[in-house]
This record gives C-alpha cells, sequence and structure tokens, in this order.
C-alpha cells in the first residue's frame, strides 16, 4: 500500500458525494475526520452506518447525504487518510524508497493497515463496488508509478537490466502489502529492513 501520485493537473479522486457549496464539502471532511477516529479506536469490522453515524454525532440520514453505503465511507475514510499524510512528491525517490517510506507511514497510524486490509478483502468479494473501483484504479496507477522509477534506474545503471520494470513494480507491491499483513499478527516483523533487501536483489549484476 503505497501514497498514490499524481500529476499536478489531474484533480483528486472524491469517493461519495462531495456537496455541492464550501459549507457542504467542509461538513464532509469534518464527517471524514471523525470517522477516522472511530475506527482508529474501535476498528473497521462489523460498525454499522448508524452506528457510525451516532460515534460521530451525525444523523443517520446526515451520513446518507455524503455516502450511499457503509463500504463507500470505509473508501472515503482511507483515501482521506492518504491524504492527510501524504507527503509533497519527490521526483529524486527510487521505487524502493517511495514503497518503504509509506509501510513506515501506514503501521505508524493506528487502524490504517487494518481499514487497508479490510477493503481489499471487500474488492475481492465482489465487483461493481466502491471498494473495487477504487483499488482497482489504485493499483494500477501506483504500479504505473514504480515502474517509471524503476525504468529510470535502470537507465541509470542502478537495477539489474535483466528485469521487467512492470514485474517488479507488481513485485514490490505485493511484498510490502503482505509484509504489513504480517505485521498485524506480528509487530515484531521488520518492515523496513525487509523491504530495504530489494536493493541487493535488484542491483546490477556484476
Amino acid at each position: 500500500m503505497t501514497p498514490e501520485q499524481r500529476r499536478e493537473d489531474e484533480p483528486p479522486t472524491v469517493v461519495g458525494r462531495a456537496g455541492s457549496y464550501p459549507k457542504g464539502v467542509a461538513r464532509r471532511q469534518e464527517i471524514l475526520d471523525r470517522a477516522i477516529e472511530v475506527f482508529r479506536d474501535r476498528g473497521s469490522g462489523g460498525v454499522s452506518l448508524r452506528g457510525i453515524a451516532t460515534a460521530i454525532g451525525v444523523s443517520h440520514a446526515a451520513l446518507l447525504h455524503y455516502f450511499d453505503s457503509r463500504e463507500q465511507l470505509l473508501v472515503a475514510v482511507y483515501e482521506h487518510a492518504e491524504s492527510t499524510l501524504e507527503s509533497p512528491e519527490h521526483d529524486d525517490l527510487t521505487a524502493l524508497e517511495v514503497l518503504t517510506r509509506a509501510a513506515v507511514v501506514n503501521v505508524g497510524v493506528p487502524g490504517k493497515v487494518e481499514l487497508y486490509s479490510t477493503l481489499v478483502a471487500a474488492a475481492l468479494a465482489a465487483d461493481q463496488t466502491p471498494s473495487h473501483a477504487f483499488f482497482s484504479d489504485r493499483f494500477a496507477r501506483v504500479r504505473g508509478d514504480l515502474a517509471d522509477r524503476l525504468a529510470v534506474e535502470q537507465e541509470a545503471g542502478r537495477v539489474r537490466s535483466d528485469v521487467d520494470p512492470r514485474d517488479i513494480a507488481a513485485l514490490l507491491i505485493a511484498a510490502s502489502d503482505g509484509l504489513q499483513v504480517q505485521w498485524l499478527l506480528e509487530p515484531s516483523v521488520e518492515l523496513e529492513r525487509t523491504l530495504e533487501s530489494f536493493a541487493t536483489l535488484l542491483a546490477p549484476v556484476p
């Protein structure tokens, strides 16, 4: 799970309804801020949309004004958490640096890895759902960003030339996601050190 890189001219994705007026946009952001706190305290599983509304102090109808379902709200909360933690884009970072930094940030935010895992599982369970659409697009974007960085590193002679950047990008994402799930079960897993071992594996062959 890596932060999504966007071009400067590309508008951010809005999950759910953003609100037609500044007051509505601000209200939606307030709901997401408070929902993040609820999920940090209670986790993302087993909490109904009505229960979430009660916990954050709004009516069920008010929540439905912005989000059609619990899943849509969860996706919006995850995307909002990403945007509030997102650091400025650094074009000079390697693919491995981008991936490792994101993993370290993720495990430092209570509930974020759990929420991610819940949503990916929902995306796999059915097509045409908010989580399926969001993560299909997101994985494609992240793979593309990492592959582009790897290709630049290959041209500079810092990554072995006998591998396809697109394949390595997919492999790095799989490794990062899998390690973070392992960390959920066993916090002693060394995320940063393990991911950095890819630097040795990808180094040019003498």
